[in-house]
């Protein structure tokens, strides 16, 4: 099955989610625990989440949450990790209720504390919410690397995996708006990307594709997303990542700069480039 979704918004719930994302043509969905630039979270209504767990049961694939941009495991103040710790609990928390979904977060930016103490913040904020009994996946995002963001290299992925007790729940949310921006070829070398990404963290541990053209150049660290085809990553790079034998089974999502239209007119797009 070729699991294909878009970021669609939250607000009024998943069984909204789950039409709306039918209707343009998707089998899975992203979405916002809570505000992307807030704290608070809306509270889930169980007869909502019920409806969507019934409804979605069969030929629609994994769900992947989206932690807030404002969610940083290794700030260098002590306030701000203490909301990504609290932020991360009740979202984990919230995420059970839809079973066996996925949560993607940002590793985060060190800002000017080295990429050491991140890794050691980061997993230090894994150990204290990872539980066994939890049935979510936790992805760790590849990263464009603008100013001091932790992630845009598959070796600093690893080391926060590595540190992590239970690393059995960790996975890795692969974003190719990201990686190319990182200094990745994913347009001329996507054999050599994935051969150095399983050398160093494991193809096994790849879980979702965030599937973004750029706005950017290779290697520019910008991390600005463009439509399908009209960035610099381009149509023909986009469907090899879509067909590759590595990536073809996982879920990818959209996080195009689109509305709804636009979003139907990529899967349909997409749709018709898979082989």
């Amino acid at each position: 099955m070729f699991t294909v979704g878009a970021h669609l918004s939250a607000s009024k719930g998943y069984v909204h989610m789950y039409d709306e994302a039918v209707s343009i043509g998707a089998n899975t969905f992203q979405f916002f625990t809570r505000n992307p630039r807030g704290g608070k979270a809306k509270a889930l209504d169980e007869n909502d989440v019920s409806l969507f767990l019934e409804k979605s049961k069969n030929n629609f694939g994994t769900i992947l949450a989206h932690a807030p941009y404002t969610l940083n495991a290794c700030s260098a103040d002590e306030k701000i990790r203490n909301f990504a710790l609290i932020t991360m609990e009740d979202d984990i928390k919230r995420l059970e209720k839809t079973p066996y979904s996925m949560y993607n977060f940002h590793p985060g930016s060190h800002v000017g504390q080295g990429i050491d103490v991140a890794v050691d913040q980061i997993s230090q904020l894994l150990n204290s919410v990872l539980y066994p009994e939890m049935t979510t996946t936790v992805l760790l995002e590849t990263m464009a690397g603008k100013g001091s963001e932790v992630g845009s290299r598959f070796e600093e992925i690893r080391r926060i995996i590595d540190a992590v007790e239970l690393s059995e729940k960790l996975g890795v949310c692969f974003d190719t708006c990201h990686v190319y921006d990182a200094g990745y070829d994913v347009v001329q070398n996507l054999d050599g990307v994935l051969e150095e990404f399983d050398r160093v963290i494991g193809l096994s541990r790849l879980k979702a594709v965030h599937l973004n053209d750029s706005k950017n150049p290779f290697a520019s660290h910008k991390d600005r997303h463009e439509k399908i085809g009209e960035g610099s990553l381009g149509v023909e790079a986009l469907a090899r990542v879509i067909n590759h034998p590595a990536l073809r089974n996982l879920p990818f999502f959209l996080e195009t700069p689109n509305d709804i239209q636009g979003y139907a007119e990529e899967i349909s797009l997409l749709k018709s480039l898979r082989k």
